[in-house]
């Protein structure tokens, strides 16, 4: 969530940067109406105090001198019924500005490219090379159904479209790649494991931005309760409401998670295999750190998410969102695409991404500095790695001509076969 006072003092360059993002002004419009309200009912409601207090002295004076008070006591009931009449009406106000600011998407960073869609999205860096075949390379929901690893028709039948069914060696590869991916991350690059619930309230989507705006792309059950979307919500939702210590940032939590997502509007996209399901899995990364380091925190995290692709050889490119396309409550994201041979194309297998203090104020996450004052943290994520979209370009680009696939040597160990085929 923006700072109002901020916005109020910084209008045009608000603009400029919802401009940019492809964002709705009119909120904006709104948010200046409800503002000079919200400081005419203030000057009305501090004007009444001083006449109660004024009053008051008056009244006084007149019982002591034993004048009649009745008049301004009259008066004074007036006032009093008016300012209790106001309170509900401030009340209102400042929930209308609260409820206009949830709907704000963050301001993008200066160093963010300006750009209508993903089509001006700003190459990075490459890592790799593309494998090179002597045959046709099939895309992995043909390999996977050929091998036995992945069941797209049982999948749908348990539970409806996009919906997958993994056995015998694919559920064993889905697990190794969740061993391997959180070995690496807390093992090598500092991060302290947790296991979050997988069921959040309302409040917890909230702070990281996917409430009030986005709810139909969240799965709530009876009760009130919501299937998360991402580790992001229940892990950075951890210290919400606490004020850290200044020493104890920067804060490195990384955690597997299924996800579930609606995919509401996407339906007609990637219809086939894992691309796009309504559960997948995910090992995420997520950062509380301070201000002054968020960016360089952010190539960090970028670099460990990266990491995981260097160890299993597969090519991709990284990726520097621009202002049309970057989510809703970033400040910038770096999108890592790994090569898909099978598929001819590359695809996005991890979103990195600083939400500067934009989820931080909205879940109230502070720390105190050494002069005891407080300070909102700065948030960070990324997924270190999307395991399922991981599984399939394993299949795609480790594929071999008699229809095997080479299993990554980092990987061996953790699914117990260096090679999977058609027999086993």
């Amino acid at each position: 969530m923006l700072d109002l006072k901020y916005v109020l003092e910084n209008l045009d360059e608000v603009k400029t940067s919802l401009i940019n993002r492809g964002a709705d002004l009119a909120s904006l419009e709104e948010i200046q109406r409800l503002a000079e309200l919200r400081k005419q009912q203030q000057q009305e409601f501090d004007e009444l105090r001083h006449q109660q207090n004024l009053a008051s002295q008056e009244i006084q004076k007149k019982k002591s001198a034993g004048e009649n008070a009745d008049e301004i006591m009259k008066q004074m009931k007036e006032v009093a019924t008016r300012l209790k009449s106001m309170t509900p009406l401030k009340e209102g106000v400042e929930e209308k500005l609260q409820d206009i600011l949830l709907h704000i998407p963050n301001l993008p960073h200066s160093s963010v490219p300006v750009g209508k869609d993903e089509s001006q999205n700003q190459e990075i860096r490459f890592w790799g090379d593309k494998p090179d075949f002597d045959f046709d390379p099939l895309p992995h929901w043909d390999l996977g159904e050929k091998l036995g690893l992945l069941d797209f028709e049982r999948g749908a039948k348990i539970a409806g479209s996009r919906f997958t069914l993994y056995r015998h060696w694919g559920a064993k590869l889905e697990r190794a790649l969740i061993n391997f991916m959180l070995d690496v991350q807390t093992q090598e690059n500092g991060y302290e494991e947790v296991l979050p619930p997988f069921l959040v309230n309302r409040q917890a989507l909230i702070g990281t931005g996917q409430l009030p705006k986005f709810e139909e792309d969240l799965f709530v059950t009876q009760v009130g309760y919501y299937l998360i979307p991402t580790a992001e919500v229940p892990v950075t939702n951890i210290y919400q409401n606490e004020i850290l210590s200044e020493s104890d940032l920067p804060v490195s939590m990384t955690a597997y998670t299924p996800c579930f997502r609606s995919e509401a509007g996407s339906y007609g996209k990637d219809v086939r295999g894992l691309i796009r399901q309504h559960q997948f899995n995910k090992v995420e990364l997520v950062k509380l750190v301070h201000p002054e380091r968020s960016y360089e925190e952010l190539e960090n995290l970028t670099s460990h998410a990266e990491s995981i692709l260097q160890k299993l050889g597969l090519h991709y490119r990284v990726v520097s969102l621009c202002t049309g396309d970057i989510g809703f409550s970033a400040a910038k994201t770096y999108d890592i695409e790994v090569w898909l041979p099978g598929q001819n194309c590359y695809r996005e297998i991890s979103s990195c991404s600083n939400f500067e203090d934009f989820q931080a104020r909205r879940a109230k996450i502070r720390f105190k500095n050494e002069s005891g004052k407080n300070h909102f943290v700065h948030t960070l994520n990324g997924s270190g790695l999307a395991v399922g979209r991981t599984f399939l370009a394993i299949l795609e680009n480790y594929q071999q001509s008699k229809g095997s696939i080479k299993i990554p040597e980092v990987l061996q160990k953790y699914v117990g076969a260096k090679e999977i085929k058609i027999s086993t």
